[in-house]
């Protein structure tokens, strides 16, 4: 499986990450995090990051846990096959060192993957959406 991360391995829209909000059929809630799932009818799971600056200050903290966050996701996205997942940051996620915080994602990715997705195609989330096709 190819382990980048392009356009097709992310939540782009916000009706993408409103489905996933909605109605999660995966929820695995770590220290400062939540990390919720839905299943997406593909072969390749889809990441969306909810870090605002409520929880986390800094932006130089935001963009370090972004990066860390889609490492860490890249490296595990062969368990997390069929899942549109949505990462919301805390107060205090940005308090976390480096290999704290790849070894809770592990540990998050590993909870959510024992989840079977539920293939649910919403509004807005297939391929052909387009009511007027």
């Amino acid at each position: 499986m190819n382990r980048g991360f392009g356009r097709d391995k992310r939540l782009l829209t916000p009706r993408q990450f409103k489905a996933v909000f909605d109605s999660p059929s995966g929820k695995a809630p770590g220290k400062n995090v939540l990390v919720l799932g839905r299943g997406n009818d593909l072969d390749h799971p889809r990441l969306g990051l909810v870090i605002g600056k409520k929880s986390v200050k800094l932006s130089v903290e935001r963009n370090r846990l972004k990066r860390l966050i889609r490492d860490s996701f890249r490296l595990n996205q062969d368990a997390l096959a069929g899942w549109d997942i949505v990462v919301v940051a805390r107060k205090g996620l940005g308090d976390l060192e480096n290999p704290e915080l790849h070894q809770q994602f592990g540990k998050l990715w590993k909870r959510l993957a024992r989840h079977q997705p539920v293939n649910v195609t919403a509004p807005g989330t297939g391929e052909n959406d387009n009511p007027h096709a």
